[in-house]
């Protein structure tokens, strides 16, 4: 079956969200979209900033026949000026087209940083309480151009930006403008530390982690309070977090344990991916920031599951080096009496090279469907 290049279109966002000054004009969203001859059930496939034109599990859905849309929203490949309240519009917008080809059922498929962000549009499609964003700029959200979906699955998904943030920022970083200024007592790669870490290391990282979100979500506050205090002056700025992917769980089986292979995250070595140019949350805005990151983002996934009310699958990948099992239980516990839970054996983040585990993932994805 030929894949589709589906064309959306999605209302309008903020001011230099995008240096197209065609995509500012007229904004879309792109998807790949494969259409199984009589269909009556379509899924989304879908990631803040990740590009699913080509996911896994695209064109085993729809062998199975459950029409697939890898969905992309405005910010692919720029998380930079992220605003979740916007994605969550594009994926609705992803919604109401499958809604519009007739589909009687739209399964929604969170992946990774995907998980969040369904269960955030879930949660506004049932129950929509947004105003505003956390920056406190006014944004409008149109009940018809968020249809709720059937079903969620979520897999090997991340609880939501925020909550990542927390647990892989760097707290050794004593400087936020010199990357090389750190605390050694802090520092997770100080060998004088671990790995082993002992429970009072991990219970003194976890809290300086959390101080320095505050130190970060402080000054972004301060900061944009003095730009828009200004006549005229700029709404917005961009800035640089350095040294986030610094999570202990790397380099520590014994933490949170699982089938993971220490020494490594889901992209490569920590230490270089800690301190390196380009990394998670490296390059943001004051408002994406606030968003996204920052503790009143509301993409908070566990939360917003709580708020919907419909059939939830939770795939847990054992060998995933950025999903722990703590993880899955707070998602398990935010759907209580509604979630299903299925355990892929050996599976990392990715599933590379299993095809096993992707083929499955579509045949337990197709179960879940007929149910729905």
């Amino acid at each position: 079956m030929t894949p589709e290049l589906v064309s959306i279109t999605v209302r309008q966002g903020a001011m230099q969200e995008s240096q197209s000054g065609l995509q500012m004009m007229n904004p879309r969203i792109w998807g790949v979209f494969r259409r199984p001859a009589g269909a009556r059930c379509a899924a989304i496939v879908i990631h803040p900033t990740s590009n699913f034109h080509a996911h896994y599990l695209l064109e085993p859905l729809a062998e199975r026949g459950i029409a697939t849309l890898g969905l992309n929203t405005r910010y692919v490949g720029n998380d930079s000026v992220l605003i979740l309240e916007r994605a969550i519009q594009d994926l609705g917008a992803g919604v109401s087209w499958l809604r519009r080809q007739g589909f009687e059922r739209v399964l929604l498929i969170g992946n990774s940083g995907g998980g969040a962000l369904v269960s955030f549009y879930q949660a506004q499609a049932e129950n929509p309480d947004i105003t505003a964003t956390p920056a406190g700029d006014p944004i409008e959200q149109f009940p018809e151009d968020m249809p709720p979906a059937n079903g969620v699955a979520l897999s090997a998904a991340h609880l939501g930006r925020s909550r990542i943030i927390e647990t892989w920022l760097d707290p050794s970083m004593i400087d936020e403008n010199d990357l090389l200024a750190t605390d050694p007592a802090l520092d997770m790669f100080n060998p004088a530390n671990g790995p082993a870490y002992s429970p009072a290391f991990m219970d003194k990282y976890r809290r300086a982690q959390k101080q320095r979100v505050e130190r970060i979500t402080t000054w972004v506050d301060a900061k944009l309070r003095q730009l828009r205090s200004m006549p005229d002056g700029p709404r917005d700025m961009a800035f640089v977090i350095h040294r986030t992917l610094a999570d202990p769980r790397n380099l520590d089986p014994t933490i949170d344990p699982n089938d993971r292979t220490p020494g490594i995250t889901i992209w490569g070595p920590p230490r270089q991916l800690n301190y390196a140019a380009n990394s998670m949350g490296r390059y943001t805005s004051l408002t994406g920031y606030l968003s996204q990151w920052s503790p009143r983002s509301r993409g908070d996934g566990p939360s917003n599951l709580a708020r919907t009310s419909i059939p939830v699958l939770l795939f847990e990948h054992t060998a995933d080096p950025s999903i722990f099992p703590c993880d899955n239980d707070t998602w398990a516990g935010a759907a209580k009496g509604r979630i299903q839970r299925h355990r892929l054996v050996g599976g990392d983040h990715y599933l590379a090279g299993r095809t096993d585990l992707i083929t499955e993932t579509a045949d337990r994805l197709l179960s879940f469907a007929k149910s729905l």
